[in-house]
């Protein structure tokens, strides 16, 4: 199977984040961004991003063959589960696309507050370049450390200053930010604070993202655009097909 070294596990486990280059092949980012690109000509309309800021297409894995290998990719999960520390199945995907000279930052916050999940125990995002992005094509920014703070309510993507009304100590974290190659990948803790840089290129940003939660989610009750068709219950486990365990790769290394 893929392994990571212990060091990088430590990394992300003191950081709330760590990147991993090349987690993709040459031929299967090529393969992947094509394959996006296609998808977002005939989906664009359905983003649930209203804001304008970024493309935000939810669930690709279950409407797209390409997509679909992608999310599942074996790999990618793998070593998701290394940093996590758990069984992992997956949340949600999501196709994020930011346009040529879109201007406008996707502001500091945490993913899990958005979240319907209780008796869960790690959840994190594998963000997959698609593309070359340096800072100016809108790579994101990371607050090491700011995984442990867990008590937040969800924060405003369009306010630069909603995490830090919430948590002033937050402010003063030396931030991070992480260019990426087309194939590398970073992996972010749900409740590590970040950012993503506005896209000043004359090339659209294009990630894919594969949401994971611990396979021992429950459902807690609130709306959410993943669950709202699902008529769940609460407190039900979230293990449907709906929410796959990726295949484990065969033996190799990363």
């Amino acid at each position: 199977m893929t392994e990571i070294s212990e060091e990088l596990v430590a990394e992300y486990r003191e950081n709330g984040f760590v990147r991993v280059p090349g987690i993709l092949t040459a031929a299967e980012v090529e393969r992947f961004r094509e394959g996006a690109a296609a998808y977002l000509v005939q989906h664009r309309h359905e983003s649930l991003e209203k804001g304008g800021v970024f493309s935000q297409l939810v669930n690709v894995w279950q409407h797209d063959e390409t997509g679909r290998d992608l999310t599942l990719h074996p790999k990618v999960a793998r070593v998701a589960e290394q940093l996590s520390g758990v069984p992992v199945r997956v949340w949600h995907d999501q196709l994020l696309v930011k346009e040529p000279h879109n201007n406008a930052a996707t502001e500091f916050h945490q993913d899990r507050p958005y979240w319907p999940h209780t008796n869960d125990r790690h959840s994190l995002s594998a963000w997959i370049a698609l593309v070359d992005v340096p800072p100016e094509r809108g790579c994101m920014t990371f607050l090491p450390g700011s995984q442990h703070q867990t008590t937040l309510q969800p924060q405003n993507l369009h306010d630069e200053d909603d995490l830090f009304q919430l948590d002033p100590s937050l402010r003063w974290i030396p931030r991070v930010t992480v260019p990426l190659r087309a194939g590398d990948c970073t992996f972010h803790n749900s409740y590590t604070g970040h950012m993503a840089l506005p896209n000043r290129t004359d090339i659209a940003r294009i990630a894919h993202v594969t949401i994971y939660m611990d396979a021992a989610t429950h459902f807690n009750g609130n709306p959410h655009p993943v669950t709202d068709p699902l008529n769940l219950t609460p407190n039900q486990p979230l293990n449907s097909d709906s929410f796959p365990q990726p295949a484990q790769p065969p033996l190799s290394s990363l």
